[in-house]
């Protein structure tokens, strides 16, 4: 009894010591998984800061461009006003109502009066914002801009005074003068000789506030963000605390938070903003709106050069909280970790499914060329009957297909060959392969040919070619033509491009191994660990028969038994990584699980400028599928609707009753860049994917496919690419899934 103990014992300790490896190796899976995850949030919080940015100095510019426009407005009314008869020659009757009507048009843009001052410098003839005129008397003649345009060099040039405020005329104000000298130098019927004397100044006095807010005010930057605006000297012309407004950048920022350093965006208005670049940055700031606490934020900027005064220039910047894109990522990176999560459990589960699964498509794909194969033959064949259905078909292949004589020169090829060397095909008959191919890759194709003519039969090969400084893979036929007589006078080539095919086996070969190994050594280290627990359990039920209930022994023994089945649900666990789990079918309300998805995503709409258009019929019936599993298909979907609409989009979910009424069909409809040609037929494949490596696995088609096949529904899809000349470019994606029977339902009730 001491003995069988101690063996016990000793086999107890080595599972438990084999189970303790296992799980850190894991552990040690999990840990890797869960670091790649971390890193991959903060790209893409730096990726999408980035993108935010970008789009804010998109903002600034267009702030900039219309103040621009606004004072380029100001300054062509000042020189048309001062080419009028009325203004020239100071006529009594009619000037105020002229000043008046230019005034109308320029006010909205912050001009406050318009004043003539005569060639004395001592009266000034006044319209004001409200269209009211009058004269004073005073001496003018001693401002800068009167002196200024006394000067005969200044003719037909306008002069620009500084930003004051608290002027005379208008206290609290920022006040900017234009002026320009008025010479009588228009003729009408009143004066029908132009002395060309000096009449006196012709001046503007602009509210530089109420220009900057016009293009400004209404800019917002994600949800709460906003823009102000600097002169040359750092004093701000605009901001949404008011109380900036003609107050230094640099004190205003001290004067209210003196505790928090502001020395980030004082480097950045310093260096940048006053120097006229422009740029995005982010800064450190004490507030943001009605908020009051230290905080991160995102800035974009752009220098505005006013081109009635060069030599100066204001500076617009547009900012938003760096929390407003934080919390977006942060929402986006848990989804991402429960989807990665999902995605490594469904690779487990689906190492040995993916490895038939490439055998099986192996053999289709090999039976589907050998069929298109035959299928070119026998048009062929049909083609010497009609010229017109030979030039339809050849020109519309996707292969290349060309003919070619004994001496290796051209005699004819389609569309698809002339583009392969960027040529029309007129221009590449009579030329020989050697003309056309790298001398490698033309001695190959030569050799073929050559065999054509000598044996008579058709040739075909794979092998690799090289076009100018590209490498290409050919899976080629070479076929004899022959004349009546039965004489070879010219060889058929037909090749299609294998290239992302061979690279497609390469990287499913990879995939497929990496897969293999870890369900083997999974279901390996189970298996092993099966036996030694069958006998624990074995001999347990030997001893239990044999010592009695309620004794010392009896509990040992039942301990063991008991600890072995523990040992024996964790092997079961560890076995069911390498099998499939059962199929079990539920019922779901479409409706709500489209709702679900897009309560998920409805962050990510703003930040990538999509737009979401929803058309759900109500009151459909429930359709056969789980609703968790239906979801994360539909969430595929709407990813790569974002990835096909950089920039911005729209993207329209709908779904209706089929006019049959036994499936529920569901539509996502993009305004994307669309699947080119040569993808259309592989995008369900697995490992298929465009973009580029880190960025997807290839998978999310596929598995999708595979979910809605497995609930007796279909997948197709529609689409435009951006180089068809075609309207409505994008992509839609069509899903249907047949009506739940009653029995589905009653077993989503119980369940």
């Amino acid at each position: 009894m001491k003995k069988e103990k101690i063996y016990f014992a000793e086999k107890y300790y080595n599972i438990r010591k084999a189970i303790f490896f296992v799980g850190i190796f894991v552990m040690a899976l999990l840990m890797i998984a869960f670091w790649m995850s971390m890193f991959s949030a903060r790209q893409m919080k730096e990726i999408i800061s980035k993108d935010f940015n970008q789009q804010q100095l998109v903002l600034a510019k267009y702030a900039a461009n219309r103040m621009e426009n606004s004072l380029d407005f100001i300054k062509r009314e000042l020189s048309l006003l001062n080419l009028s008869p009325s203004i020239q020659y100071l006529e009594k009757v009619s000037w105020a109502s002229r000043t008046n009507t230019t005034l109308s048009a320029v006010k909205d843009d912050g001009v406050l009066e318009i004043r003539l001052i005569n060639h004395k410098g001592k009266t000034a003839y006044i319209v004001d914002e409200r269209g009211m005129s009058h004269v004073i008397q005073g001496s003018f003649a001693d401002t800068n801009y009167y002196k200024w345009a006394s000067l005969k060099k200044n003719k037909n040039r306008i002069y620009v005074s500084e930003i004051t405020k608290d002027s005379e005329q208008y206290p609290e104000k920022l006040v900017m003068i234009l002026a320009t000298p008025t010479y009588e130098q228009s003729v009408d019927k009143a004066y029908p000789v132009a002395t060309g004397n000096l009449s006196g100044v012709l001046i503007f006095m602009i509210d530089v506030t109420c220009l900057v807010e016009k293009a400004v005010k209404d800019i917002r930057s994600g949800k709460t963000g906003y823009a102000w605006v600097i002169d040359s000297q750092g004093v701000f012309l605009y901001h949404p605390h008011r109380e900036f407004i003609g107050e230094n950048a640099f004190n205003a920022r001290a004067m209210k938070k003196p505790k928090i350093s502001f020395s980030q965006i004082n480097m950045i208005q310093k260096e940048k903003m006053l120097e006229g670049k422009e740029g995005t940055g982010r800064y450190t700031s004490g507030w943001h709106m009605n908020v009051e606490t230290e905080m991160k934020k995102l800035i974009a900027y752009a220098p505005i050069h006013p081109r009635v005064y060069p030599q100066f220039f204001w500076s617009v910047a547009v900012v938003a909280p760096l929390s407003e894109i934080e919390e977006a990522v942060h929402s986006v990176f848990i989804r991402q970790l429960y989807i990665q999560g999902s995605i490594l459990l469904a690779i487990i589960f689906g190492g040995v499914y993916v490895i038939s699964f490439e055998r099986r498509w192996s053999r289709i794909l090999e039976t589907e060329v050998m069929k298109k194969t035959d299928d070119l033959k026998n048009s062929l064949e049909e083609l010497k009957k009609s010229e017109q259905q030979y030039k339809i078909f050849v020109e519309s292949a996707e292969d290349l297909i060309f003919t070619v004589d004994e001496e290796a020169k051209f005699l004819s090829m389609n569309r698809c060959a002339a583009d392969l060397f960027g040529e029309r095909p007129d221009n590449l008959i009579g030329k020989t392969v050697s003309d056309l191919f790298s001398p490698k890759s033309a001695q190959l194709q030569l050799g073929f040919i050559r065999q054509v003519f000598d044996t008579e039969r058709n040739v075909n090969v794979k092998y690799p070619v090289e076009v100018g400084n590209r490498e290409y893979w050919f899976s080629s036929n070479f076929v004899p033509l022959k004349d009546d007589g039965g004489k070879v006078f010219a060889v058929l080539g037909l090749s299609r491009d294998i290239t992302d095919t061979k690279k497609l086996e390469e990287e499913q070969m990879y995939n497929t191994e990496r897969l293999a190994s870890l369900g083997t050594l999974s279901a390996g280290v189970a298996h092993e660990l099966n036996n030694p627990i069958a006998l624990i359990l074995g001999f347990s039920d030997l001893l239990l028969e044999k010592v009695d209930t309620g004794t010392k022994s009896h509990e040992i023994v039942k301990t063991i038994e008991r600890q072995a089945l523990n040992c024996k649900r964790i092997v079961e666990s560890i076995l069911s990584y390498s099998r499939h789990p059962e199929a079990i079918e539920y019922s779901a309300d479409i409706n709500e699980t489209v709702e679900k998805v897009i309560s998920v995503v409805e962050n990510i709409f703003v930040t990538e400028k999509v737009t979401l258009e929803k058309h759900l019929t109500k009151d459909l019936p429930k359709v056969r599928g789980d609703s968790g599993r239906l979801q994360q298909v539909f969430m595929n979907f709407i990813t790569n609707a974002f990835g096909a609409m950089k920039g911005g989009g729209i993207l329209t979910v709908s779904t209706n009753l089929n006019s049959s009424g036994n499936k529920v069909e569901i539509f996502f409809k993009d305004t994307g860049h669309g699947i080119k040609r040569e993808y259309r037929n592989k995008i369900f494949e697995a490992f298929f994917t465009t973009k580029k490596v880190g960025e997807g696995t290839g998978l999310g088609l596929s598995v999708s496919h595979g979910i809605i096949e497995k609930y007796g529904g279909d997948i197709t899809f529609k689409t435009v690419a951006e180089e068809e000349d075609i309207e409505g470019k994008g992509t839609t994606f069509i899903v249907s899934l047949p009506v739940a029977s009653p029995n589905s339902e009653q077993q989503t009730d119980q369940a």
